[in-house]
């Protein structure tokens, strides 16, 4: 009997894979902390010979290296990324016995990136389970355009045919286990549904159910905006990342934060953003613990700037140290724990700002306020507020001065983003209320809206 062990990121909307028989198991796309695949294997009582990697990865910096020392494992890229490490090249067609009875097979699905490459799990030589990168999703496909703009309509059409590809040499039973589709950004679209099979992706995915020319048109349409941090990911992929330490950073006290502050670097708070609106630290930034931390903070911050965290306990600060490392924000400069009153130096008033709703909104009339909508362009697209202003919640920070003057209603599709947004403006010295509700609340409140 085999297993298959699937390991969540749900920061960065990811999964990586654990599967293997009685005494060996292979690691498939594993992120930067490797200490969760490697206490799966404890458990199951196997030993990882195997890593294997789908392609060079833009979301986040691959742990496969590193798991490949620790464990001795044979470490598997395809061959056509070119890497500065030494590694097993695999190439279409490449078998690799994983334990008796069960083996992998590696086929070319080239699309996501030009080297993709999916594994196809067998069990004693019949095909199970297919690792699919970011090839065939639960319901979408990888996005073909994070590799270079000149590749992208081609990678779109080598993308139509790997998925197809797949689908011809497997049957309809086999599961499908992505990396991809879980609210990453490397998907093409949300993907519906949390498990999937050949057969069902032959109903429910476009790039099934249309003809190439289709497919790529509606493929190329609907591409969202890039995380600005994938441009350092696929780099630091090929030249080999370097091992993680988690150890905690350094305790920051109430006069280094403002010195931290004053000298322009970000001190980002971690507590929800009810209670962050409610006292914090003047110029502080919050990006919440519980959200998609990594891809915002990651995405936001100019590369490379020094970054602190506040957080409410060692706990939250562990966890959000181990979500920033998956991006390549190795070593926060400095940290503390506890509560803003704790973080303000000699006694300094905390800051604030109200929350509202849509329903609020309404109530008190777009007259006389700025109205910032900082969803993505694609989401502004499919409707928004008459007279509302756009600046995508990424862009915000170098674009704060086209804010018109005024107080300033902050709004996104849920409310995580407008927090952020909001601790932007306020940081700036702006007024600002931050509205904390579902934007399908704006058409229940009966706001004007602008639709296509």
């Amino acid at each position: 009997m085999f297993f298959i062990e699937t390991i969540e990121l749900k920061g960065l909307g990811n999964r990586h894979y654990l599967a293997g028989g009685r005494s060996a198991a292979v690691a498939v796309d594993p992120p930067r902390d490797i200490d969760q695949v490697l206490a799966a294997a404890a458990r199951r009582g196997v030993r990882i010979t195997h890593v294997v990697e789908t392609h060079l990865h833009n979301d986040y910096v691959s742990g496969g290296l590193e798991l490949a020392r620790v464990t001795g494992a044979a470490y598997l890229v395809p061959e056509g990324a070119r890497v500065a490490f030494r590694r097993v090249p695999v190439a279409d067609g490449d078998a690799i016995r994983v334990d008796a009875g069960l083996g992998l097979r590696a086929v070319a699905t080239p699309g996501h990136t030009p080297h993709h490459t999916a594994y196809v799990l067998h069990e004693d030589g019949a095909p199970v389970a297919a690792f699919t990168g970011g090839s065939l999703l639960i319901g979408a496909v990888g996005r073909p355009d994070l590799v270079e703009p000149r590749l992208t309509e081609g990678l779109a059409r080598a993308q139509h045919a790997s998925v197809r590809r797949l689908v011809d040499e497997l049957p309809d039973e086999a599961s499908v286990l992505p990396t991809h589709g879980f609210g990453s950004f490397c998907s093409s679209a949300q993907t519906g549904g949390d498990a999937s099979t050949i057969g069902r992706e032959k109903t429910v995915n476009p790039a099934l159910t249309a003809d190439v020319e289709s497919f790529v048109a509606r493929l190329l349409a609907e591409l969202d905006d890039t995380p600005a941090y994938y441009v350092h990911m696929a780099p630091v992929n090929a030249a080999g990342p370097a091992p993680v330490d988690l150890t905690p950073p350094g305790v920051a006290d109430a006069d280094e934060i403002a010195d931290r502050l004053a000298a322009g670097e970000w001190v980002v708070d971690l507590r929800n953003r009810v209670a962050f609106a409610e006292g914090h630290v003047a110029g502080t930034y919050n990006v919440e613990a519980d959200g998609k931390l990594a891809t915002y903070l990651a995405w936001l911050i100019p590369w490379g700037r020094p970054v602190t965290l506040l957080a409410e306990s060692p706990e939250q600060l562990a966890a959000a140290q181990r979500e920033l490392v998956r991006v390549g924000i190795d070593r926060p400069a400095a940290a503390a724990t506890g509560t803003p009153r704790e973080w303000a130096a000699g006694g300094a008033p905390l800051a604030s700002f109200p929350r509202a709703t849509f329903r609020d909104l309404a109530g008190r009339g777009t007259d006389g306020v700025v109205v910032l909508d900082v969803r993505r362009d694609a989401e502004r697209a499919a409707g928004h507020l008459a007279d509302s202003v756009h600046i995508p919640l990424h862009e915000l920070h170098g674009r704060l001065a086209e804010v018109p003057a005024g107080t300033v209603w902050v709004h996104c599709a849920s409310g995580l983003r407008a927090a952020v947004a909001a601790s932007l403006l306020d940081a700036a010295g702006r007024t600002v209320v931050a509205v904390d509700d579902t934007f399908d609340a704006a058409i229940a409140a009966d706001l004007p809206l602008v639709t296509p």
